[in-house]
């Protein structure tokens, strides 16, 4: 398995944690909430002839009192509301049960070790240990709840050396992608001197030897703004251990281009160094060479040299034989195919595995072979094929569901796969292609029937007649009258997929009588690229259009109603949850935004949000801005309308999407919404865009399903 990275400012969903409830308490349903003053400032814009107010970009001041002032408030309010929530404590108790059990992550192998994190149930972060053998006792590695005695410290990155001398890991206050490495030794656990600064999301690639790593950094962002201010300039230094960060090589850097990002990695058998540089988070890449020579003395700062560099498509090299690179590409094939080629000369390509109907989803290079995860209507489908391209039959999966990751070696003939499904708890399985059998990997155990719920793969016919996948998890024989609550998430953007997966929260939902519906819209890799681009720029109307699609289909089909039905997505799906509620707020009786991008307008300016204009575009551009301001959730909030319940999450170290967004967002639907429906924000402190330890996120799902509840008329607790 290659050693790479490719920067890639990805999105993900989180929330808050607040008070406890009430023992009994009900809200009263229909009782206007009382909101905190929003100061509003006389400011507006020109874009292109057009004026547009922003009264709260004072908001945008993250470190101004009277930002914090306003939080302060805004918390106090949804803390009084969730104490009167009767399903509260509910919620609370059997999440923590349901989420109380052993669970493994995708092992990998490492200088002849076996290295996993493991979580015994309820610890606030996963641990590192390793093996010998597969069937051999564990040590452990690296306790990251010993970083911090609240987890507000977070393990951003886990790295050992080749010749299993070193450790290299990530931290990060509060979750935040700002990272700084720290390197230790592996057999006496002895923290070395070693400090790298200003990592930004992404990793770090040893070289074969062991004395040291390659890695990308930003410059150090100014004192006080490292949480807001944009971020340029990146660049591949070379770290040799034992030495001041000071001294590190640079080995590359694009000053004609400093928007762009600089990532890679350094192949498996420690012969080549590869260089990503991407434009923004768009999924085409440029990719570079460096010959290290002997990977025994590798000289680290070799010439690099093009391999492709038109920034045309995808190249991401998926392992080696010598000088024979194995590559997963989208060049003249939308839903990717593998290639071959000499370094030497990587143009005179050969074709190994064509493109086949279904969008390649994952993929990695094992000893002799192949695997290739395919979306089939978006399940996962595992195809073998030798180095030559043929196909060797496929690896059977325990059901219907997704792929959770894939972990190869070059040199070693066995697959580790993870597997997930709604109704099925991610676990880990080790695969022999020679006796073609699976076995589990320490194996999860609930405390739950799933024999009685099923999950139903379905399909919505969107505005323009695109058929929009949908998965629905149910109570098996609930009777389907448009009186069930439900839940529906998505996502919709940045190349990502959305596929069925397992969350212990979802279970105490559907206890309740719930229903669980995901959406896997446009925008999305579900069918390759062609489905991506059709959900970008002027096209993101549609992906607003499938999820409307999917909603009304639930309700058509009598699983729920808008009364019963609620709405999640966390960052792009956050901005898809804003914008869909303000578009039809008559089809839902919840939204659940979470560290949303919301201010289409002027999220480029801050930390990595210019990255994202590859995706949606721009408001510098008079084109671009004319789309975007016609979705833009804190532009498009109309005085009087009667939007759904709102419960709008974010976090104090979120640095990808700032958390002024919400803030916006939030003021702005207090101020405008016509009816009693509950607006709220909740502002999580020592979290960020996709961290939290394990107690807060337990606490403020608790808080999300007990809003839903009590605002889709669930009251009375149904016993599991």
């Amino acid at each position: 398995m290659l050693q790479v990275h490719r920067t890639r400012l990805l999105l993900a969903a989180v929330a808050v944690t607040l008070a406890a409830p009430g023992a009994n308490a009900q809200v009263q349903q229909g009782q206007r909430l009382t909101y905190p003053e929003s100061k509003k400032i006389e400011q507006t814009d020109d874009f292109f002839g057009q004026k547009v107010a922003d009264p709260y970009r004072w908001m945008e001041d993250l470190n101004a009192p009277d930002v914090a002032d306003w939080v302060r408030r805004e918390n106090a309010v949804t803390e009084q509301y969730f104490s009167q929530l009767g399903m509260l404590a509910h919620f609370k108790n059997r999440i923590t049960e349901l989420w109380n059990y052993p669970k493994v992550s995708l092992p990998f192998r490492v200088g002849g070790r076996l290295y996993y994190a493991r979580n015994s149930g309820l610890q606030r972060q996963s641990v590192f240990f390793s093996r010998e053998s597969l069937g051999g006792p564990a040590k452990l590695v690296l306790d990251p709840n010993t970083l911090s005695a609240d987890g507000s410290i977070a393990l951003a990155g886990f790295s050992p050396s080749p010749d299993g001398h070193y450790l290299a890991y990530g931290i990060s206050e509060g979750g935040a992608d700002w990272r700084t490495l720290l390197v230790r030794e592996l057999t006496t656990g002895k923290q070395l001197a070693d400090t790298v600064r200003w990592l930004k999301g992404g990793g770090m690639s040893w070289t074969k030897d062991g004395r040291g790593f390659y890695y990308s950094r930003f410059p150090q962002p100014e004192a006080g703004k490292q949480l807001q201010n944009a971020i340029r300039d990146e660049k591949m230094y070379y770290h040799r251990i034992g030495t001041p960060q000071s001294q590190d090589v640079l080995i590359y850097e694009r000053p004609d281009h400093p928007d762009w990002f600089v990532g890679g990695g350094v192949t498996e058998d420690g012969r080549y160094l590869l260089v990503f540089v991407n434009r923004g988070t768009e999924p085409q890449n440029r990719l570079y060479v460096a010959d290290l020579g002997d990977p025994k003395q590798p000289k680290v700062d070799a010439a690099i040299r093009p391999l492709f560099e038109k920034g045309d498509a995808s190249y991401s090299p998926i392992g080696n034989v010598g000088s024979t690179m194995y590559m997963q590409t989208d060049r003249d094939a939308e839903r990717s195919k593998v290639v071959a080629l000499d370094v030497a000369s990587p143009e005179r390509w050969r074709t190994v595995i064509p493109e086949q109907p279904n969008a390649i989803d994952q993929i990695a290079m094992y000893k002799g072979g192949i695997a290739v995860n395919y979306l089939e209507d978006v399940k996962a489908h595992v195809r073998l094929y030798g180095l030559d391209g043929r196909s060797v039959g496929d690896l059977t999966l325990p059901g219907i569901g997704s792929l959770q990751g894939l972990s190869t070696r070059e040199d070693t003939p066995e697959i580790f796969y993870g597997f997930t499904s709604p109704l099925y708890p991610t676990t880990a399985f080790r695969y022999d292609p020679a006796t073609k059998k699976s076995t589990p990997f320490e194996a999860p155990k609930l405390s739950f029937d799933a024999s009685r719920y099923e999950t139903r793969a379905l399909f919505a016919a969107s505005k323009d007649g695109t058929r929009v996948p949908l998965f629905v998890t149910l109570k098996k024989g609930l009777t389907l009258d448009g009186n069930n609550p439900a839940m529906l998430y998505g996502y919709g953007g940045f190349d990502i997929s959305t596929t069925p997966g397992f969350r212990p929260d979802v279970l105490a939902w559907l206890e309740q009588g719930g229903i669980w519906a995901t959406a896997s819209m446009r925008g999305g890799a579900e069918y390759g690229e062609a489905w991506h681009k059709a959900g970008m720029f002027e096209k993101k109307q549609n992906v607003f259009d499938d999820f409307i699609a999917a909603a009304e289909y639930l309700v058509n089909e009598k699983y729920t109603s808008p009364a019963k039905l609620g709405i999640m997505g966390g960052s792009n799906g956050g901005l898809l949850v804003g914008a869909v509620e303000e578009q039809r707020p008559d089809l839902f009786a919840v939204a659940l935004p979470a560290v949303g991008v919301m201010d289409m307008l002027r999220y480029h300016k801050f930390t990595g949000g210019g990255a994202w204009s590859t995706e949606y575009g721009s408001a510098d551009d008079s084109t671009q801005f004319q789309y975007l301001v016609k979705y833009s959730p804190v532009h498009n909030v109309k005085a009087g309308m009667c939007y759904p319940a709102t419960l709008i999450t974010t976090a104090d170290h979120d640095d990808r999407v700032v958390p002024s967004h919400s803030f916006k967002f939030a003021a702005a639907m207090q101020a405008a919404q016509g009816c009693a429906k509950p607006v709220l924000i909740r502002v999580e402190t020592q979290g960020s865009h996709g961290y939290r330890p394990t107690d807060k996120r337990i606490a403020e799902l608790a808080d999300e399903w007990a809003f839903t509840a009590a605002n889709t008329g669930v009251t009375t607790k149904v016993t599991p």
